[in-house]
């Protein structure tokens, strides 16, 4: 894994006002996906750790919708997730790491997931949360996402990704060098 240049990359004041404002509008018109969570908590959390609101920026420039689907009220830690109906567009035609990626000898994609996750200081969702995702609303029901996979799978050349359709989840596999169009990877951020 790719170690990650976050804490260099701060937003200007401009760029943090104007994805407060998009956050800010985003979590009114979606109460549902964090019942009983004020976003004046949201916001205190936000400007005590401005490092996060650059893999914010990544993720929403990246296609990617974020917003809040958890909290924790002991530790006050949040959890942000890409809310986007399709897997983030700025993030599809991917192969699943940079091992994949490495492997690829003729016709390479142009990145992997876990390597634009590292780099925007993000994490893949697991099979779990993907799953918990999916309890909110309907995601993915045109496209994939490739899932954070279990190191034996991936021993193996292989990697998982999920989506929705006939409204039911489905995790799959693949093998980790294989890309498409309408596959990329959904991020979750731990604020």
């Amino acid at each position: 894994m790719e170690k990650s240049n976050v804490n260099q990359n701060m937003l200007s004041q401009a760029e943090q006002t104007a994805l407060l404002s998009t956050l800010t509008g985003r979590f009114a018109a979606n109460a549902g996906r964090h019942v009983g969570l004020a976003w004046e908590v949201v916001l205190q959390r936000l400007l005590s750790h401005p490092d996060k609101l650059w893999s914010l920026q990544q993720m929403e420039t990246s296609g990617g919708e974020p917003d809040v689907i958890g909290w924790d009220p002991a530790s006050g830690e949040l959890t942000f997730c890409d809310c986007s109906a399709e897997s983030p567009e700025g993030r599809r035609n991917v192969c699943y790491d940079q091992a994949a990626l490495a492997a690829r000898k003729s016709a390479p994609p142009p990145d992997s997931a876990l390597g634009m996750a590292s780099r925007m200081g993000v994490e893949l969702l697991g099979e779990q949360e993907y799953r918990r995702l999916q309890q909110l609303e309907a995601f993915d029901t045109k496209t994939s996402s490739w899932l954070l996979t279990p190191e034996p799978i991936r021993k193996l050349d292989g990697a998982l990704f999920g989506d929705r359709r006939y409204d039911t989840v489905f995790v799959y596999h693949n093998s980790a060098p294989s890309y498409y169009g309408a596959r990329g990877f959904r991020a979750l951020l731990r604020v």
